[in-house]
């Protein structure tokens, strides 16, 4: 085992552990095929029929390569920033809007971790109802210990716990593409017209588009996770492809399982089926051992991507600390290049959102929703950089694809509607204690005008979304 001495000197610490375009490739494809796709066959079935959903997957689709045509560009064109997203908006936008990047990434991992852990307690809640759909104190308290197993898992190294991945990642795909190759095995074409518009319950056709948008952002979450471990990539060329191939085949993938799907059972009954969905769906088609091949699968899956977040997310804290945008305590790292105090903030707030599970309507929908939402501003600030830094060098074809990016994050904004980005706003407000006490480390001047601005904006949105809740006109 890998001794625990750490170095707290930014410019002391281990040589990075280097990683090849194969395991790149599988960082990202390891955090994207997670949680998100067992469950999109009801998240959208609660909100879309077929036509919906096909036109959905081509805004997710169109929208999302954009960002990995950006992450792409950026990692070439801007090869001295490293940690990605958080390095993107604090080059293009300053050091407090860096920061709140850096800072609405990091939560957002740590919020898409617990939806991991009440899924995989749901999944087991079909045999043991003690665990219910995840929301329960016992699945809370089994999910604590999964916490705090991972944290040990990962401390003993990056390189180590990364080969693990990749590992993971060939194993959880293969029950995805059964499941596929089954569901078109016994498709029913009946069933699929009747679903093709939707069922009574949903809107018009823009609404049940627009419903599904939180969904689609998060099963892409992680399309940046190269761009992410770019200190780490032996040639920093690999940031961009393993970017691009991890995108394009999980797309195909996600596509496929949702579309699938209709075809075997009403709209109505696949919104009724618990998480996760994709067992139930299976299940219907071949019984009994439909399920339990979906739900090894879907455990399997999820812990390969709880992995991969909990190592970009530490990720993203730590280099933040060493440009000295957090807490110098964050810096630290252990002999095996380890940052184990940003790792240890990453499973202490994880635990924190999981309490708070406890008090929501719907545990996994809750979670998932604010995942997305607090990804939405670190991945709107890196897409208005690729488009700011291509439009003084002329580069035409990159600008297009910065503001194709920039306008898709912008609608998504919207998509999500007042009640998540003004729980957002909770989140991110507190948040600046720590922008403060970096400051103060480096005996700097706390605010400028414009970044007092932005934490005036940011504190409204705040105190906004606690009256909100108070008063009931939102809910958790």
């Amino acid at each position: 085992m890998a001794q625990a001495q750490t170095t707290e000197s930014p410019r002391s610490s281990p040589p990075a552990a280097k990683l090849t375009l194969p395991t790149l490739t599988a960082m990202v494809v390891g955090s994207m095929v997670g949680a998100g796709v067992f469950s999109l066959p009801r998240r959208f079935a609660e909100e879309t029929g077929v036509a919906g959903a096909l036109i959905a997957w081509l805004i997710a689709g169109a929208g999302m390569l954009m960002l990995a045509l950006v992450f792409q560009t950026l990692a070439v064109r801007r090869a001295d920033l490293d940690a990605g997203v958080y390095a993107y908006a604090k080059a293009g936008f300053g050091e407090y809007l860096g920061f709140f990047s850096a800072f609405g990434y990091w939560a957002s991992a740590c919020v898409g971790n617990v939806t991991y852990w009440v899924l995989i307690m749901s999944t087991v809640g079909a045999v043991w109802p003690a665990l219910g759909e995840g929301d329960t104190v016992t699945a809370a308290a089994l999910s604590t210990v999964g916490l705090w197993g991972f944290f040990l898992l990962i401390r003993r190294g990056v390189k180590e716990a990364a080969t693990v991945n990749r590992i993971v990642t060939v194993a959880k795909v293969v029950p995805i593409l059964v499941f596929v190759i089954l569901a078109l095995c016994y498709f029913k074409a009946d069933v699929f017209a009747a679903n093709f518009h939707g069922a009574g319950y949903a809107g018009s056709l823009f609404d049940q588009v627009r419903g599904t948008m939180l969904a689609t952002v998060f099963v892409f979450l992680g399309v940046e996770g190269a761009s992410v471990y770019s200190r780490h990539a032996e040639r920093r060329a690999d940031v961009g492809r393993a970017t691009l191939l991890g995108f394009l085949s999980v797309f195909c993938v996600f596509a496929s399982v949702t579309i699938v799907s209709y075809g075997l059972l009403p709209m109505s009954e696949i919104a009724g089926l618990r998480q996760p969905s994709m067992a139930g769906v299976l299940e219907h088609a071949v019984g009994t051992w439909g399920q339990v091949f979906v739900s090894v699968g879907l455990i399997v899956s999820v812990l390969g991507a709880y992995l991969a977040w909990t190592l970009m997310a530490a990720e993203v804290l730590f280099v933040a600390a060493k440009d000295d945008d957090m807490p110098r305590f964050l810096r630290r790292a252990t002999a095996a290049d380890v940052p184990e105090p940003a790792l240890l903030m990453t499973t202490l707030l994880s635990q924190v959102v999981l309490v708070v599970t406890l008090f929501s309507d719907d545990a996994f929908d809750f979670a998932l929703d604010l995942t997305s939402a607090l990804s939405l501003i670190p991945y709107l600030l890196a897409a208005a950089f690729a488009a700011r830094i291509a439009w003084p060098a002329r580069r035409r074809g990159e600008l297009v694809v910065g503001l194709l990016a920039t306008l898709y994050t912008a609608f998504l904004v919207y998509a999500a509607g007042p009640k998540y980005l003004l729980v957002s706003f909770i989140v991110y407000a507190p948040a600046t204690v720590l922008f403060v006490l970096a400051r103060r480390e480096q005996g700097r001047r706390l605010f400028s005008p414009r970044e007092l601005a932005v934490l005036a904006v940011s504190v409204a949105g705040a105190v906004a979304g606690v009256l909100a809740l108070a008063l009931g006109w939102i809910s958790l």
